[in-house]
């Protein structure tokens, strides 16, 4: 596998042999020693950028979850209730066909437990911004209705994580993914018409 990265940035070919590792072995079996090896230099080169696994994989998440909302829709530029769901349900979809995220979620699901009982992640943050942002331009413009964006956005990112993560628990061969995910799309667009 071959880095899907092209930046100067040292560490992101760092973060990359760490996705490799993850996606080969799963995050248990990953070490720093392991990810110094595949990206080719020593050990304290990694450890200078990490001191262990838990933070690597922080940044590795924020990176890679960060790519899937920037790659999205630009809600911003259209801050109405249909364009802020597209971007939803488009970042649902991406994150359930993401195969780190995927690997994880197969071998190691408790990595993302903290992040859905204990605390935020800087991912969540980036995407409730994204969203206060476009729920804030929308309520300016008329076109979302009024409320706290940051309470609205966050409200959003908590009915999206049962899409995520769930979604596969409701689907049989009386409902599809699709189905599904125009619901989620009709409940967004429902919680922010004015």
């Amino acid at each position: 596998m071959t880095s899907h990265r092209h930046n100067s940035d040292p560490r992101d070919i760092y973060l990359d042999a760490a996705r490799e590792c993850i996606l080969d072995v799963g995050w248990r079996r990953t070490t720093l020693t392991e990810v110094a090896r595949r990206a080719g230099v020593s050990r304290m080169t990694i450890y200078r950028a990490w001191s262990d696994m838990p933070a690597l994989l922080g940044d590795l998440m924020t990176r890679e979850w960060g790519e899937l909302v920037a790659s999205g829709v630009d809600v911003a530029s259209s801050p109405a209730p249909g364009a802020i769901a597209d971007a939803v349900v488009a970042t649902v979809g991406a994150l359930r066909e993401n195969e780190l995220f995927t690997r994880i979620v197969e071998l190691d699901p408790e990595l993302i437990l903290p992040y859905l009982l204990a605390r935020r992640g800087r991912s969540q943050e980036l995407i409730i911004g994204v969203l206060a942002a476009a729920v804030a331009e929308g309520g300016r413009a008329g076109t979302i209705r009024s409320g706290d964006p940051v309470a609205i956005a966050r409200a959003l990112v908590l009915a999206a994580h049962g899409f995520v993560l769930s979604a596969h628990t409701m689907l049989d061969d009386a409902l599809d993914a699709a189905t599904l995910d125009a619901e989620l799309h009709h409940l967004i667009v429902r919680s922010l018409t004015p």
